[in-house]
């Protein structure tokens, strides 16, 4: 009972998704892309390697996609991996997959494990909060929750346990890509965090309030919420001050310096000028927030 299938999120990945595969094939019965109608070659190069491909439209949510797989995709695998087309595991962890998964106690449904970051080629090991994610599952014992940002997967049954080993994301477009995506995640990024302030939102999903986030996933979930409580503009110099020097992100050179600069402040100042942008026409009134939204950036609530 420890069969797993992989599912793939798409949309023009024919830089990645070659060896997103063959890896994830290491650790597979099944792969799966759920690919937004590519127009390069990633549906090629998938079904060239044995992977199974469906298409479904893009709705600007990557957990309302990720669940259409749960729901549409021919399953038949005991568990279910969620893996990124910029993603790959570690040998030492699909030898720990391999090796643990056939033996663990029938109470866990999900496995957590830690991810890091190439960033200019380069893995980021100073300066990082540890990030630790459910990517594993039993199938039908869990789905993603819907979120602007830092969705997870919730279980809907058993517990969760936590491998050894570690996946990383290991993206190979330009950093113009990088920058652009950024920009593009910031005001995701500041509506969920107005919605810590205001309760802008109804719940997307709400089947996720019946379930428990992993001790994980709660924990990195709590202090959003401490940090959404921070003032503007500081929050995002101080997490940078944090990471650069006291965690000794500085001893990593240029790469590291880049990357505390660009992820741990510029791009949290950019989310705090949206906020500041979006309270300073609006206010604290949620319709006009809401209004602000739609018309600026074309985010509807």
């Amino acid at each position: 009972m420890n069969s797993i299938a992989t599912i793939i999120l798409t949309y023009n990945e024919e830089q990645h998704i070659e060896r997103c595969i063959k890896n994830a094939q290491q650790f597979s019965e099944a792969i799966f892309l759920v690919d937004s109608f590519s127009s390069d070659r990633t549906v090629e190069i998938a079904e060239s390697l044995g992977a199974k491909v469906f298409q479904n439209k893009w709705e600007n949510n990557y957990a309302k996609q990720f669940n259409w797989g749960l729901e549409n995709l021919p399953i038949t695998t005991d568990w279910v991996f969620r893996l990124d087309a910029d993603e790959y595991l570690m040998d030492d962890l699909i030898i720990e997959i391999n090796t643990k998964l056939p033996a663990l106690e029938p109470k866990f449904s999900g496995v957590v494990f830690e991810r890091k970051m190439f960033f200019l080629d380069t893995l980021m090991t100073k300066g990082m909060l540890q990030m630790n994610m459910l990517r594993l599952f039993k199938f039908r014992h869990g789905f993603c929750e819907e979120r602007w940002m830092d969705e997870h997967i919730i279980l809907t049954e058993g517990e969760s346990t936590m491998f050894d080993g570690y996946f990383v994301d290991h993206n190979l477009n330009p950093l113009g890509w990088w920058i652009q995506k950024h920009n593009n995640y910031s005001i995701r990024e500041a509506v969920d965090l107005l919605d810590l302030e205001y309760q802008l939102l109804t719940p997307k999903s709400k089947q996720a309030e019946q379930y428990a986030l992993s001790a994980d996933a709660q924990s990195k979930r709590n202090k959003k919420k401490k940090y959404a409580n921070m003032p503007l503009f500081w929050r995002s110099f101080i997490y940078f001050v944090y990471r650069y020097f006291f965690k000794f992100g500085f001893t990593q050179g240029k790469e590291g310096f880049l990357w505390h600069f660009l992820q741990g402040w510029w791009y949290r100042t950019l989310v705090d000028a949206k906020i500041f942008e979006v309270k300073k026409a609006c206010g604290s009134d949620k319709e006009k927030i809401k209004q602000f939204l739609n018309q600026n950036y074309n985010i509807k609530l």
